[in-house]
């Protein structure tokens, strides 16, 4: 792969963690965004951590230019966000879900990824190298769940969002790259968190803990390996990327 620039969110854990460390030993510089950092990243010389929690999206405006900023560009061939963090609660009906709850919840799987889209597409214009983004997005923003309506409406929102970007930029003469991807079902803490749930609580619990064990469940490092592909591969701007397409 060309070597690159990178600002994943959510590097504290999970995907955005594996991938942030695959980038990183193939000599990528990588900037990480998140409450927390991660002790296996922090060992890397070309991996920078910015403390940010994404509720506040108000914050994100500076923390993006500031990190463009520091950017050299030379001897580089891409500059990619990846907005990969996200909640998975509230899992309960939705007469049960309180404002706060809704709130938070989209402010981080929704709004966040839209503040920092903006935000990355405006501080590099001028840039002259390939630009891309990638949404992780879900097979639950299509297919409507019981229990997990904030959830399904934030992912269904951000494969929106990426093909009303895409649009924007497919009349571009220099387009940004901004697709979505859907991962499929990886053993990530949100995954065992769903599948944990009581079942009387919240009913989609039995069909995670099936899938797990039916062995449908990729394990984080496979879907890593995978956004390598997808990072390299290009795309049209808008589109929605499952992972089944690429592995074939």
């Amino acid at each position: 792969m060309e070597r690159g620039h990178f600002i994943i969110t959510g590097t504290s854990k999970g995907i955005g963690e594996q991938l942030a460390a695959l980038l990183l030993d193939l000599g990528h510089r990588v900037y990480g965004i998140a409450r927390g950092a991660s002790e296996r990243l922090q060992s890397y010389g070309n991996y920078v951590h910015r403390t940010l929690d994404l509720n506040d999206i108000t914050a994100i405006e500076s923390l993006i230019e500031g990190i463009v900023n520091e950017v050299n560009i030379n001897n580089s061939k891409i500059f990619c966000l990846i907005n990969n963090a996200a909640m998975l609660e509230p899992l309960k009906p939705i007469d049960r879900c309180t404002a706060t709850e809704i709130q938070q919840h989209l402010q981080i799987s929704l709004a966040a990824p839209m503040a920092l889209t903006s935000s990355f597409i405006r501080h590099t214009r001028d840039m002259d190298i390939r630009r891309k983004i990638i949404n992780i997005t879900s097979g639950s923003g299509t297919y409507p769940a019981p229990g997990m309506s904030a959830y399904c409406t934030a992912k269904a929102g951000i494969n929106m969002f990426t093909q009303c970007v895409g649009a924007e930029q497919a009349n571009h003469a220099r387009p940004v790259e901004i697709i979505a991807v859907d991962p499929g079902m990886v053993e990530t803490g949100l995954q065992a968190a769903a599948r944990g749930k009581d079942e009387q609580d919240f009913g989609m619990a039995k069909y995670f803990k099936q899938a797990y064990e039916a062995g449908q469940v990729q394990p984080v490092e496979s879907l890593g390996r995978l956004l390598l592909k997808i990072i390299e591969n290009e795309y049209s701007p808008g589109r929605l990327v499952h992972y089944a397409d690429v592995e074939s």
